[in-house]
Formats: structure tokens, sequence, C-alpha cells
């Protein structure tokens, strides 16, 4: 599968790009209508007509500042489903915006650790609108196996935790800590692959627990409890650093541990003796576009299904605080008309 970055998709680019939006203004605002207007796009960008945008967790820690690197105003969303202006092609736009094409990452296929790149919704205007503007090169069309809203979440929950189940081997336990968007993806997808699938979740989330064990899960449990057998690897997608010792202490020799958001809490120490035995501790940063293509012909072929919970875009602030709470089952998805 390549990247929507044909001809037909490129002359469409106009040469003004307008947008109603909603967007943060400082750490401790929330969000507000906020109007775009961009001229004179890059060579490669086209405008997208926004369909659907989902909400990552992404998205709450740079709108308050958690990352220390956020330059205000910022119109988040980076899991963007939409129409290219001109074309009608069915794209989606993920976190990974533009790399530089030069450093040593991007010139030894490792564009997700580009020394100089773009964000769509934190260095570039993201979804949270009713139009962006998107380098057509990083674009991915949309397989006809799914619909616009269902589509939404792959664009990062599905990415990204696709590079974080390569990253944790082919070993057949599997542990995913924290079970929201992301991870009930990639239950999906790792129960196919025929893993043993064990959830764990906020302590008493017995809905969260049901949830995952309508997905394939072999288990699931609050966080803190042990799982039914040793794992042979962990994915920690909530953003609690005390997560990884609790992970590292369920691992058989050998695990491993992988760290799947951008942001997390400071990491408690822990014995040596825990991380011995060839035991591993790593993080994901971002995305290849090859990872995007990778997923999304896998994700058709499973096939996952994402569950959503749609939100009209004038409640962003909504959607964002249900997410922060731990409220959404699956992913939330914002919808810009009437927004």
């Amino acid at each position: 599968m390549s990247t929507a970055s044909s001809s037909s998709i490129q002359s469409a680019r106009p040469s003004v790009h307008s947008a109603r939006a909603w967007a943060a203004h400082s750490a401790t605002s929330p969000l507000a209508p906020f109007s775009i207007d961009r001229r004179d796009p890059l060579p490669d960008d086209v405008v997208i007509e926004i369909l659907y945008c989902g909400v990552c967790h992404s998205d709450l820690h740079q709108v308050r500042d958690e990352w220390h690197s956020s330059m205000y105003p910022i119109v988040p969303g980076h899991e963007i489903v939409g129409r290219v202006a001109g074309t009608g092609a069915r794209v989606g736009v993920p976190w990974l915006g533009r790399t530089c094409g030069h450093c040593p990452y991007c010139r030894s296929s490792r564009e997700n650790l580009c020394d100089d790149p773009s964000f769509t919704g934190f260095t570039r205007d993201g979804g949270f609108a009713s139009h962006v503007v998107a380098d057509a090169a990083y674009c991915f069309p949309i397989p006809d196996a799914f619909g616009d809203v269902e589509a939404a979440p792959l664009l990062c929950a599905g990415l990204i935790g696709w590079r974080a189940l390569k990253l944790a081997g082919e070993g057949e336990a599997l542990g995913l800590y924290g079970f929201g968007a992301a991870a009930h993806i990639l239950a999906q997808v790792a129960v196919r692959q025929g893993r043993r699938v064990h959830a764990f979740t906020r302590p008493g989330d017995g809905a969260g627990q049901a949830f995952a064990l309508s997905l394939g899960c072999a288990s699931a449990q609050d966080s803190g409890a042990p799982p039914p057998e040793p794992l042979d690897a962990a994915i920690v997608f909530a953003p609690v650093g005390a997560l990884v010792p609790e992970a590292l202490a369920r691992m058989k020799k050998g695990g491993i541990v992988v760290c799947a958001g951008i942001h997390m809490s400071d990491i408690p120490s822990f014995p040596y003796a825990d991380l011995w035995g060839e035991r591993v501790i790593r993080s994901v940063a971002n995305l290849t576009r090859a990872d995007g293509a990778e997923f999304l012909e896998l994700a058709a072929q499973v096939p996952v299904r994402t569950r959503t919970t749609a939100f009209p875009l004038a409640r962003a602030n909504e959607a964002l605080d249900l997410l922060r709470a731990g409220e959404i089952e699956g992913a939330a998805v914002l919808v810009p008309e009437g927004g």
C-alpha cells in the first residue's frame, strides 16, 4: 500500500486555506473556537475536508503543556479521516506530518526519529477543525473495509500500537496495561496472531475488563494483580510510570516491556533483579509511513472493529474530560458538522 501522494491529489492544492477550529490558547484554559487562515501552503500540501477526527491521550498532554514544549494556540487532533479538496480522495492524516528526509535517521529508514519533524495537531494545525492542510506524502489511503468513523482511531491508536506490538517481539503471552483506544485495537490484532492477551485496567474497572474479554482477551484484571501466567511481553499504554516496574515484575526471562506513549509520569525505582535475566524496557517514538501502510492493510484483513463514541466538534472539551477520566470505552471521535 502506498501513501496518497499522487499527482492528482497534489494538483488540487489551493493557495488559501481557512477553517473553523477549536484550539487551546493556554495550558489552563479550555479549548475555544478559533479561525484558521493560512496562506500559501507548501508545494506538497493539500487541503482536506475533515469528516472525523479521533481524540488521543496525546491531545490531553499537549493542550495542558505536560510535554513542556507547547506553543499556543494549538489546534489538536492527529487521527483525521477526510476527503482531499478537488479530488474527493479519502485519506487519513496521522501524527507524523513531515520529516526532513536528510538526517541520519531519515536516511536509515528511521524517519520516526527524524531530527526535524513536523507533527499534526502539534507543530501543524490538527483535526479539531473543519479542514486541515497536510503533506500528501504523509497521508494514507483508507481501506474500503472501514467506514469513516471506524477508521479515525486507526490513525494513531492503531498505528502507534502496531509499532509497539512489533517491538514487543513474538512472544505468546502478552500483557496490555491500560485498555483504551490503542489496546482495544491491538488486542484484536494480537488475538488474531494467536497470542494469549492479558488485559490490565484501572482497579475496579469491571466494564473495561468485560470489554477486553469480549474482544478475545484470555484474561482481564486490575493493573496491580498478577496475570494467570508469566508474560513474554507487555505494552504499557497508560501514561503511568508506576506500571513499568509492575509489568517488568511479571516478565519471563528475556521479556520486553514497551512504553507506548509520548508522555508518562516518572518511573519509580525497582530492584535490579527484576531487570536481570535479559529483560528489556524500551520506548516507542512516533511511526514511519511504512508502519502505517503495513498496519492499515493488516487491520483490514483481521478485520479490526473499533468501538467509538462520537461528539460534535463543539463538545471537544467534554470529549477530552471524559477521556482523561477514563470514561470512554474504545475511542472518542469528533465530528466537524455542528462545530
